[in-house]
């Protein structure tokens, strides 16, 4: 039973920062603009293919 004088607080406290967390990402703005987010996943602009290795030239 004394377990709970300590659980139930430290479950509060995370509780709490994880509270301000979410509540600080969203005055920070990181949930904005998911369409572009999406569209960028899609864009062929950025071609993640490895580059061929560099090609040795002879003298």
């Amino acid at each position: 039973m004394e377990i709970l004088f300590i659980l139930i607080p430290v479950s509060i406290l995370l509780g709490a920062g994880g509270l301000a967390a979410f509540l600080w990402s969203l005055k920070t703005r990181q949930y904005d603009d998911p369409k572009g987010d999406a569209e960028r996943i899609l864009s062929t602009e950025w071609d993640d293919r490895p580059r061929p290795p560099p090609q040795k030239s002879e003298p």
